[in-house]
């Protein structure tokens, strides 16, 4: 990997996407790049919200409510998993959330009996962020993923990872300022152009990383601007950063 590569090797590295000779390479350049470490630490920090987001931290009432039922509802078998090995990084995230659901069980001092709607709109919930992770997972190790990193406002930083033969883009972004309450940002293809809205990220501000919406087709680029809450069809502000796609 040449000195550029492994500057914008941050989130396939974080998503042990790096094959292990250019992954001990990068771990050797980390010791010695102070800005690649703290986006290390944000990218991470991403990906275990991720996680946390198929996990729901119970209501007071519930612990009277489990104990009540437990006479008179009867328990749900446990689900046996398919064979055929696991699926790597995606599945691990519904682990997390048995592991959280049974570790709430325990705080209650017994085994708590789920409701079946409960337990259908929390298998739901770790389905949904299965399929995200897959998606974004999907991008950073298609074999001709390519990416491109430039500096945005405020002193943030932007990576974008594009794959031509999956038609699909993830962008990372690096110490991106909170946004207030109404506003939000707002991500675009750059179709010669003409923007075109590639869906929202949260205005959490931090570390992100966000699927573009819809295909790249022959975008050259993107931009990302900050938009009233919920979007606007086209952009109304100056974007905070443009990124051209990588040829």
């Amino acid at each position: 990997m040449t000195s550029a590569d492994l500057h914008t090797a941050t989130g396939a590295y974080v998503l042990h996407a790096l094959p292990p000779a250019e992954r001990h390479e990068f771990e050797r350049h980390l010791a010695v790049c102070e800005a690649c470490t703290q986006e290390v630490r944000e990218f991470s920090a991403t990906a275990e919200r991720l996680g946390l987001a198929v996990a729901e931290t119970p209501p007071p009432e519930m612990k009277d409510r489990v104990l009540q039922a437990i006479d008179s509802v009867r328990q749900e078998p446990p689900q046996v998993a398919a064979r055929g090995g696991a699926r790597g990084w995606s599945r691990s995230l519904s682990r997390f959330a048995l592991a959280a659901c049974v570790a709430a069980a325990a705080a209650f001092g017994g085994v708590a009996v789920w409701q079946h709607q409960a337990a259908q709109d929390a298998r739901s919930r770790a389905h949904q962020a299965e399929e995200q992770a897959a998606r974004l997972s999907a991008v950073f190790t298609a074999p001709d993923a390519k990416v491109t990193k430039g500096r945005l406002k405020d002193g943030a930083t932007g990576t974008v990872v594009v794959s031509r033969a999956r038609d699909k883009a993830v962008f990372l972004a690096s110490g991106l300022p909170a946004l207030p309450e109404d506003k939000v940002y707002q991500l675009w293809f750059n179709d010669g152009g003409t923007m075109r809205s590639a869906g929202l990220m949260g205005a959490d501000g931090g570390a992100r990383a966000a699927l573009l919406e819809g295909p790249v087709g022959r975008a050259s680029g993107m931009g990302i601007t900050v938009e009233p809450d919920g979007g606007s069809a086209q952009p109304t502000s100056a974007p905070i950063g443009l990124l051209e796609f990588p040829a």
